[in-house]
């Protein structure tokens, strides 16, 4: 018997990296997952095929967060065929770097509209489904990057930080409706992202870390199961840092 019998998670951005890797996780622990992508369905649909051959449900289902009919039509979609989902993971993001001076409005608002207003609304959308069910879980994969900013991602920053103080209004707004909501703030994570950068600059990052080296993605899934299980009943408006100590 895992921890999350019987509930239905969603995970945004599950197809591939930290997302997978949550989905995964979840699924490990009893619930049956729905996996949202934006992009690439080939992925999405991998990982729904190891969820099912570990014995739990799940599908793929496609939606730009940005877009809020979308959203909503993703919800829908999702409450027909699994119920009412009472785990969100708000895992879905995008980057768009360059210095503020050249930064522009459409790169700012792309940002802004799928890192912060997108899971605001999926979280606005899912809630009511929690509130009726008096259990909940909300988790932010918020980023260092919105705790100590980084060169050239002001518009990732904003939006980063923002999701962390929508995770402490929400955490109170919901604290007595059965529901938690709190965040999980990656630092510099082993994903398909840094794949491409030159060994120099991967080097000058690791030595940036105490831990000296990067993290993996089952390690941020590590922290995203524990909120999402009974054991973190009491624990909600706060931020777990999974950063090997590069922000304290």
């Amino acid at each position: 018997m895992g921890m999350l019998d019987g509930k239905v998670s969603l995970v945004t951005g599950g197809g591939r990296g930290i997302g997978r890797a949550i989905a995964l996780a979840l699924a490990d622990e009893g619930s049956d997952v729905a996996v949202n992508y934006a992009a690439n369905p080939d992925t999405a649909e991998e990982t729904c095929e190891v969820i099912r051959a570990k014995g739990r449900k799940a599908k793929a289902y496609r939606s730009n967060i940005a877009n809020d009919d979308e959203n909503h039509a993703m919800v829908n979609e999702i409450h027909e065929d699994f119920g009412i989902v009472q785990i969100l993971v708000n895992n879905a993001g995008i980057t768009r770097d360059r210095t503020f001076l050249k930064m522009t409005y459409e790169l700012w608002k792309e940002v802004i509209d799928v890192d912060l207003t997108g899971p605001a609304m999926v979280t606005h959308a899912l809630l009511p489904g929690m509130i009726e069910k008096n259990w909940g879980r909300v988790i932010f994969i918020t980023s260092v990057i919105g705790q100590m900013g980084n060169f050239g991602q002001s518009n990732y920053s904003v939006a980063k930080g923002g999701l962390i103080s929508l995770t402490k209004t929400l955490a109170r707004e919901m604290a007595r409706k059965g529901v938690t909501v709190n965040a999980v703030a990656p630092g510099f994570i082993r994903t398909d992202i840094l794949k491409d950068m030159p060994e120099k600059a991967l080097d000058n990052i690791i030595a940036q870390v105490p831990v000296s080296r990067l993290g993996e993605p089952e390690e941020v899934a590590e922290a995203v199961t524990f909120l999402a299980s009974p054991r973190a009943a009491y624990v909600t408006g706060t931020v777990i840092n999974v950063n090997g100590g590069l922000y304290m």
